[in-house]
């Protein structure tokens, strides 16, 4: 690689105008540099009152189809590809000037997308031709080039010509090229997994693409990962839009850890199954510990907390409307919280939580449209596993009442809710409930009596009755015994999916109890 690399003539064709003209300006008159541009680019620049050279003018081929065709020319590649000093003679031979920097970012296609009205046509007339083409000529010829993808890189560069009488030193240019094969990675993989999407494939039709790739951006360094030895970051998915968590605004507290953040995942994504009623979620270690609905969140809050107030020590809180002034107090009353996650903080509320400094406070803003989360994927040794997200509902109409002992309408409400719950308690799950609140939980067993029988001392050690709860079970029961413990625990009706080969028998252990019991033919598992 060459040394300092002197930059005497620019090509600026950005969709993004953010700082351009700043830069613009400032390459023409402090460093003499000649400002070629296209189109859109050029007329913004020429607004401004900077010199710009057209491209259509530059190389003699007026901009065609629309402006589909305007940078894919040989003066232009030659000029952006040509190795100094190697390609000099072809170089003079066509009439082609070197130039020595490439200012580039793309259509915005991932928020194109993103839009609620986007069609196809829309979304494929997005798709940059010219932009990755010059940009990826650009970073592979890095040797003699400098490159910017990035607004926020313009300051930097200038300050290093300046340093170096207008040169960029080979360490830029090449952390540059690597930020732009970055983002035209970024940009193919937005456009790879929107027409994997495109057909509305049938439920017998695999929705699975060939090739999986996804692309994402550091946004934080994390102090460390789940344990001190571990590095750890965070990183945003290029094509998700808002609300998610990684852009959430935090109001206040200490800096996120990484179990924080996998801790807020999973109260967000079981806050998020609560939409019709006021709801908390209190999440420890990445489990629901306890859940309920209530008349206000204040109300929600002190029926979830009262499931498990150990465990809730040092959890995430989530609510589902904004956080007013009676929830942020009880809060600070009863516990001590890690997070509390809300759509929104209102300013009183907001004064109230500033009583714990440490404690940090998110908001995601309005998620009433629902939050992708694209495909579930868990890296393997040597690869990925790729799923669809878990977001299939329940189809009342497709339950079944099994037992003799039907359910009357405040049980089969306290079902739903259970079930609603279970969903996001990890495997194997348990969860007892009654007047849409938690009454005990339990999770990640190897057995599933064992998560039964855990539910039941964790309500018994928060002075809850179990006795006319309800249970829901996020799996089959593969024997009797697991009816067996809810029988003794009181339980007066089931919910689970059904499909065991001794579905007879678990049904005969509810008969004899009296506990009515349904089959969703639909499973919850969550590792």
């Amino acid at each position: 690689m060459t040394d300092y690399a002197p930059i005497r003539r620019a090509l600026i064709s950005v969709s993004d105008k953010t700082g351009v003209v700043e830069l613009a300006r400032t390459l023409a008159a402090e460093f003499n540099v000649e400002i070629l541009s296209t189109g859109g680019t050029a007329r913004v620049l020429r607004e401004a009152g900077i010199e710009v050279l057209e491209v259509a003018a530059y190389t003699g081929a007026p901009e065609i189809m629309g402006g589909r065709v305007k940078t894919l020319h040989p003066k232009i590649h030659g000029g952006i590809l040509a190795r100094r000093g190697v390609d000099d003679a072809d170089m003079a031979a066509q009439g082609i000037a070197p130039i020595d920097l490439v200012v580039v970012n793309l259509y915005p296609f991932a928020k194109t997308i993103a839009a609620p009205d986007c069609d196809y046509t829309a979304a494929i007339e997005n798709i940059d031709i010219g932009g990755p083409a010059m940009l990826r000529a650009a970073a592979k010829n890095h040797a003699f080039v400098t490159l910017l993808v990035d607004a926020g890189d313009y300051a930097g560069v200038l300050a290093e010509m300046r340093t170096n009488n207008g040169a960029v030193s080979p360490q830029q240019r090449q952390r540059l090229a690597r930020a732009g094969f970055a983002h035209s990675a970024a940009y193919d993989c937005a456009i790879s997994n929107y027409l994997a999407g495109i057909g509305a494939p049938t439920a017998a039709e695999s929705a699975l693409p060939e090739h999986y790739g996804s692309h994402y951006r550091k946004q934080q360094e994390l102090r460390y990962g789940e344990n001190p030895h571990q590095r750890a970051a965070v990183y945003a998915n290029d094509e998700t839009a808002t609300p998610d968590l990684v852009r959430a605004h935090q109001h206040q507290g200490k800096a996120l850890s990484y179990n924080n953040l996998a801790d807020a995942d999973a109260a967000l994504a079981c806050i998020q199954a609560f939409t019709d009623v006021p709801a908390c979620v209190i999440v420890k270690h990445a489990n629901p510990c306890g859940v309920a609905t209530g008349t206000d969140l204040a109300s929600a809050y002190l029926r979830a907390f009262a499931t498990d107030p150990v465990s809730a020590f040092g959890g995430i809180l989530a609510f589902n409307r904004e956080l007013d002034v009676a929830a942020a107090r009880q809060i600070l009353a009863n516990q001590f919280a890690e997070i509390i996650l809300a759509p929104s903080v209102s300013a009183a509320a907001l004064q109230v939580l500033q009583e714990k400094k440490n404690l940090r406070v998110l908001t995601l803003g309005d998620w009433s449209r629902g939050h992708s989360r694209g495909f579930a994927i868990k890296p393997i040794a040597g690869g990925l596993l790729v799923q669809d997200p878990d977001t299939q509902l329940l189809a009342k109409d497709k339950l079944k009442v099994v037992t003799r002992a039907q359910p009357d309408n405040a049980q089969m409400r306290d079902l739903l809710f259970a079930w609603q719950v279970a969903k996001f308690v990890k495997s194997n799950a348990i969860v007892y409930a009654r007047d849409n609140q938690t009454i005990g939980i339990g999770a990640g067993q190897m057995s599933r009596v064992d998560s039964a029988r855990i539910a039941g001392l964790k309500a018994a050690d928060a002075g809850l009755t179990v006795a006319g709860s309800v249970m829901a079970s996020d799996a089959f029961f593969p024997f009797r015994d697991g009816l067996d413990t809810a029988a003794e625990n009181g339980i007066t009706a089931v919910i689970q999916p059904g499909g065991s080969i001794r579905d007879d028998e678990v049904i005969a252990a509810a008969d004899e109890a009296g506990i009515a019991m349904l089959f969703t033919s639909m499973r919850h598992f969550h590792h």
